[in-house]
């Protein structure tokens, strides 16, 4: 890696987004964590770091903890500047749940993953993430796991 590649894959950080952005939450959850002081993607990870918070947040706002599980998976994923809420949902379906097995999912795999849900779900192989795109998303990944 030359030294241009490295000091911007270095200067990467975590993204955080409007929680309105966040794919497959209605306007209703959306005022429901607003309420509670969530707004961005950012805050809704940090409220949901352990599985204490977790089930404390889903009593807190009645709901299912598994809503709450996959809301916060989703933010997770978001957090990586090049998924952000566009990809955060094709992931969590094909089966990655966090930046740390994102980064730890070997890109050709993941690749091979995600076009078998994309050609089982849509029937198209051409809305699959190329695999280029797949590996900047995991070395984003790991750049944002190191600083952890």
């Amino acid at each position: 890696m030359s030294p241009k590649q490295k000091s911007s894959v270095s200067s990467i950080s975590s993204c955080h987004w409007p929680i309105e952005q966040l794919p497959g939450l209605s306007q209703h959850e959306q005022s429901q964590l607003q309420n509670c002081g969530i707004t961005t993607t950012g805050a809704l990870v940090k409220q949901g770091k352990t599985p204490a918070d977790r089930l404390a947040l889903a009593n807190k706002l009645q709901i299912h903890l598994q809503y709450v599980n996959k809301w916060v998976a989703l933010a997770d994923l978001a957090r990586i500047p090049s998924v952000g809420t566009q990809y955060c949902g094709l992931l969590l379906h094909a089966g990655i749940g966090s930046v740390a097995q994102l980064a730890a999912t070997p890109t050709h795999r993941l690749h091979q993953q995600l076009l078998r849900f994309v050609v089982a779900t849509m029937q198209r192989r051409d809305l699959c993430p190329s695999i280029e795109q797949i590996q900047q998303w995991n070395q984003q990944a790991r750049t944002i796991e190191e600083r952890r």
